[in-house]
């Protein structure tokens, strides 16, 4: 029998489906397949208006279908039913409609006078068979986000869920294939390491596009350097949401519970680090406490839940673990901590928690844990609050909450991540490019950049007739 991927409801931890893991000579096919239509093909050869109608019948029908995605996300991962549909959907429903704005006044092809006298033709043409990992926290969001773009330039695509995502993912792609994508243009292949391993090594494939951790974005890009294969990484997170000494502290702990917590905390660009005042650092920490107090835990599938478990028992495990060390570290735990929230009994729950007293130098100031856990840090004063900022392997988002915006975009041009908020945590805007810096990786997505990170530019020197 073939290996099969088990699904578990994070919810109730009961069997939700079993869905085939990819075998080698599918994969090898996949990618074959998709090669010729990139070579041999009519999708790369049409006319981008048309490229982009189909992917506005697409917009129809993912419209049409949006409760039903919602629903098995919701079952998938956990998500709240609330989120699932204004953000697991929501965004998604956008960003569609942002990329075929984008694509309809792109300068596919332009002309320049050349220094030494020719005519110069601009051309931007696919990149070729694209590789999309996927990993499951957001998972339509980051599909859309790189399978939408990638087929606006012309590009074959194959996707690689994450394992706890394979049903969603594969709707999906039902979706765009309904929409009347040409044969092998676009593909699924469920499994877990060993699928994307082979098929981010393999010399078939033009560019992969990764999201998840900076530890397997390292290993992606080794992989890819093999071949000279083009990728872009969007990888781990460790914002920190600086907080003014004008700001409001039940201000600020709305604006952080929501830019933090959402989806469990499961968000890579989670403001996880909070920077203080150190002289007013508990007024923030009893109005950071009393928004966390606050969450309703439970059913993922009821209206009202607004936190639901995590997506897996390992990543139980994982934050349960981070909770132990920051306690062994010698912060001060506020509020959370160990133990299944009041009224549940299963499931993969942890209570939002709240560490104060803390140091940069600690683990659960400096790594990844990607769960509901905040820290609390206190800084001197506002050069040493970017000091702060800055002292981290991660450069992927981040804010500064202030009465004075002038003095937030001050602060915002020394902090050094590749997305930032004022007041608000990076709403993920789809007519702006996101990414990071340093550990949180390279290349964009969203925005006119993320849809030339699938496309290559040609230029052709011409002159008149000889």
């Amino acid at each position: 029998m073939d290996q099969v991927l088990e699904l578990v409801s994070p919810h109730t931890e009961e069997l939700l489906a079993e869905v085939p893991v990819s075998t080698p000579e599918q994969i090898d096919s996949a990618v074959a397949t998709a090669r010729a239509a990139v070579d041999s093909g009519p999708w790369p050869l049409l006319d981008p208006t048309e490229r982009i109608a189909v992917i506005r019948r697409f917009l129809d029908a993912y419209q049409a279908r949006g409760g039903e995605v919602a629903e098995l996300i919701t079952a998938e991962i956990g998500a709240p039913i609330s989120f699932a549909k204004r953000a697991q959907v929501g965004l998604p429903t956008a960003m569609i409609g942002a990329f075929c704005a984008t694509a309809q006044a792109y300068p596919w092809h332009e002309t320049r006078p050349g220094f030494f006298g020719s005519d110069i033709h601009i051309r931007r043409e696919p990149v070729g068979v694209v590789a999309a990992i996927v990993p499951w926290n957001m998972p339509q969001f980051l599909t859309i986000a790189k399978v939408v773009p990638a087929l606006l330039a012309g590009c074959a695509v194959i996707v690689k869920p994450s394992p706890e995502t394979s049903l969603d993912a594969t709707l999906l792609v039902e979706m765009l294939n309904e929409a009347g994508l040409p044969p092998g243009v676009l593909s699924v292949l469920p499994g877990g390491v060993s699928v994307g391993e082979r098929l981010v090594g393999h010399p078939g494939v033009d560019k992969v596009s990764f999201t998840g951790s900076t530890a397997a974005g390292k290993a992606v890009a080794a992989a890819c350097a093999t071949n000279l294969t083009k990728v872009s990484l969007e990888l781990g997170g460790k914002s920190a949401a600086i907080v003014l000494d004008d700001a409001a502290p039940a201000a600020v702990a709305a604006g952080v519970r929501s830019a933090s917590l959402s989806n469990s905390g499961q968000i890579c660009n989670a403001l996880t680090r909070i920077l203080v005042p150190a002289a007013r650092q508990q007024e923030f920490v009893d109005a950071l406490a009393a928004e966390l107090d606050g969450i309703t835990l439970g059913d993922p599938t009821d209206p009202g839940t607004q936190m639901g478990p995590l997506v897996s028992r390992r990543q139980q495990q994982r934050v349960l673990d981070y909770i132990r060390i920051g306690q062994a570290e010698g912060a001060r735990l506020v509020t959370g901590g160990d133990g299944l929230p009041d009224g549940i009994d299963r499931g993969y729950y942890v209570r939002p928690t709240l560490f104060a007293d803390a140091d940069n130098s600690m683990r659960i100031a400096r790594e990844e844990i990607f769960g509901p856990v905040l820290t609390v840090i206190g800084y001197r004063d506002a050069a040493d609050a970017v000091a702060i900022a800055n002292d981290s392997d991660y450069g992927l988002a981040g804010s500064v909450w202030t009465a004075d915006t002038t003095r937030g975009l001050g602060v915002a041009a020394q902090i050094k991540t590749g997305t930032f908020g004022v007041n608000q945590g990076y709403t993920m805007d789809p007519f702006a490019p996101f990414g990071g810096v340093k550990g949180s990786g390279y290349g964009r997505e969203l925005g006119r950049e993320g849809l030339e990170g699938y496309l290559d530019t040609k230029s052709i020197a011409v002159t008149s007739g000889v």
